[in-house]
């Protein structure tokens, strides 16, 4: 009973999660991570480390998008007693600044979790799309 408990409040973290994104709300955003936060995320460099790298990331985000809009599909969580993890697919769309309408392109995520003080904080994250070998180039157009 007491992982299902756990459970729930992580989802409800990550639901958290997509509403700071949709809210283009930094300040909550930064409260879900742990200080130490590294992130392996789609963008430049290769790792993000700290809340302010991370928020910096989210920031380029939000100056490109004049609304946004986040969707986590097959979320599966394997969750402990102060440690759990996870991963999903996700996807990022909305209308860019120029007016363009983008359906964005879906990624495979990963979350690492500690529970700090009784409350769930994402310690890292990795997003990653397939990379065709041959060509060397991301496989952005794949659906989960």
């Amino acid at each position: 009973m007491r992982r299902e408990v756990e459970e729930s409040e992580i989802r409800q973290h990550i639901d958290r999660i997509v509403k700071g994104i949709q809210d283009k709300d930094l300040e909550g955003l930064k409260q879900l991570y742990t200080t130490d936060v590294v992130s392996f995320d789609v963008e430049p460099p290769l790792a993000h480390v700290g809340t302010a790298a991370k928020m910096k990331n989210w920031e380029r985000v939000f100056t490109t998008f004049e609304d946004v809009t986040y969707e986590v599909r097959d979320l599966t969580l394997a969750v402990g007693d102060d440690v759990a993890f996870g991963h999903f697919f996700g996807r990022l769309s909305g209308t860019l600044k120029n007016g363009t309408a983008t359906s964005g392109m879906w990624v495979r995520g990963t979350l690492c979790l500690r529970k700090i003080d009784g409350t769930w904080l994402i310690a890292h994250d990795q997003v990653s799309v397939p990379l065709d070998i041959a060509t060397g180039k991301g496989m952005t157009d794949l659906q989960p």
